[in-house]
């Protein structure tokens, strides 16, 4: 992944393949030195319209898989991709938390269920 462009389209193409059936899921995608996905984790499933991120579940597979960098996604079930004011405060504290780390949080992508939309945190705001 190497553009917000990569990220957005590899993300559209995860929520197709795994659908949230109504809940909020967050997940991180582990990247290495040169981006390449190494794995993506489920880190949390959550509610019709929240969930509980901490920095330790969104980092140990990173460090699991010695990744450079990470991509989040996570899904909004009305299928709206704006993001919350919370969304914004989870983007702005795991950036922080993996620049303490060394692993760089390159986006945060939000999928719209039912609609396929897809929003960079990054691009958008």
């Amino acid at each position: 992944m190497t553009s917000t462009q990569d990220a957005m389209a590899f993300f559209k193409g995860y929520w197709a393949d795994n659908p949230a059936n109504d809940q909020e899921k967050f997940v991180v995608a582990c990247l290495d030195t040169k981006h390449r996905v190494q794995c993506v984790v489920i880190v949390t499933v959550g509610t019709l319209d929240a969930s509980l991120v901490h920095p330790r579940e969104v980092f140990k597979p990173a460090f699991i898989e010695g990744s450079s960098a990470v991509v989040l996604s996570h899904n909004h079930p009305s299928g709206n991709t704006t993001p919350s004011r919370e969304d914004h405060e989870v983007t702005n504290r795991l950036t922080e938390a993996g620049k303490l780390l060394g692993i760089t949080v390159l986006d945060h992508i939000i999928h719209g269920d039912g609609t396929g939309d897809v929003l960079s945190i990054r691009e958008c705001c």
